[in-house]
């Protein structure tokens, strides 16, 4: 019998907690890893003890940016990644699984927490409608490994 590789099983995580999400527009997971063993988790929403966006505006969702983004929510990533710091957590060499590349705020803050590679399910570029991924652009350019991992 085949084992799955951990890149599937850190994936299928983030795909499962995608669905803890109370965001009506988008539901990403993300898997903070290191050396086999999970450092972290995240899932987009707005910061604890605050709201959930399904609850408070079940049908638009929560108020948008200039940029028509959430204006009220962390994206998986940075709750992944702040749970993380919170805890004490050495996130220098780790992995990154998430079910949406990273947008370019998002990015740069993978790259400076010391996170080496990236696996995405699917291009944050094409979800928004933008001609490049520029966060996944970013963080290739800047010795992260960011690539789509298929499942």
């Amino acid at each position: 019998m085949d084992k799955p590789s951990f890149n599937t099983i850190f994936m299928n995580l983030a795909l499962d907690l995608a669905q803890r999400s109370h965001c009506v527009k988008a539901q990403v997971g993300a898997v903070l890893a290191k050396d086999t063993r999970i450092i972290s988790i995240g899932y987009n929403g707005p910061p604890a003890g605050t709201h959930n966006c399904d609850e408070e505006w079940p049908s638009e969702g929560c108020p948008r940016d200039a940029r028509g983004s959430c204006s009220l929510a962390l994206h998986a990533e940075e709750n992944a990644i702040l749970y993380a710091v919170k805890n004490g957590a050495k996130l220098e060499g780790a992995t990154l699984y998430t079910t949406l590349s990273p947008c370019l705020p998002c990015a740069r803050l993978i790259f400076s927490a010391g996170i080496k590679q990236v696996y995405f399910q699917r291009s944050y570029a094409r979800y928004k409608g933008l001609p490049c991924d520029e966060g996944v652009d970013f963080l290739n350019r800047f010795g992260v490994l960011a690539v789509k991992l298929e499942v």
